[in-house]
């Protein structure tokens, strides 16, 4: 399955902005922060998909990612997430990807921090495309050189070009 037609420069982001500042003298439940962090990522995340035109209202897709990510948490481990949902508020399948070199904590399944963010919407009907390009993905990001090449990429069609020699 070819993933890099659907991975556009406009809709790779090399360093995430998300920043969360919480009092540590707060009494807020830990849990409570961890949704407010992830929330505040999926924001982010559903930004940088507006920017394709394919979105229709972004405050319903986030609303939807998030009710998606109370599910199950889709951050998988290896510092990677995947955040993802069928809505009718994509007009056609779209796909980005953002980076944070620091880190953030996710709730992954392997307590660690994810540093890459593959976001995924598509239409409800569209199962087709969007399982195809899931389960492409899910296979090539098991490779550590992969993820690192990602990380380490310095622009947007590094990225693009890594992912089309893992195809």
């Amino acid at each position: 399955m070819d993933i890099s037609p659907h991975l556009k420069p406009e809709l790779i982001k090399l360093e995430m902005e998300t920043k969360i500042s919480i009092d540590p003298d707060s009494l807020l439940h830990p849990n409570k922060i961890l949704w407010m962090r992830k929330e505040a990522i999926l924001k982010e995340l559903v930004d940088l998909l507006e920017i394709s035109g394919k979105v229709g209202n972004k405050r319903k897709l986030l609303l939807d990612l998030v009710n998606r990510e109370k599910k199950a948490t889709t951050g998988i481990g290896h510092g990677i997430a995947l955040p993802h949902v069928r809505t009718m508020q994509a007009k056609e399948f779209i796909i980005g990807l953002a980076r944070s070199r620091e880190g953030y904590d996710y709730d992954s399944l392997d307590k660690e921090p994810v540093h890459l963010f593959f976001v995924m919407a598509a239409p409800p009907y569209d199962d087709a495309l969007y399982l195809k390009v899931f389960k492409a993905l899910a296979e090539i990001l098991r490779f550590d050189y992969f993820r690192e090449e990602l990380l380490n990429a310095s622009s947007e069609y590094e990225i693009i070009r890594a992912v089309k020699r893992m195809e």
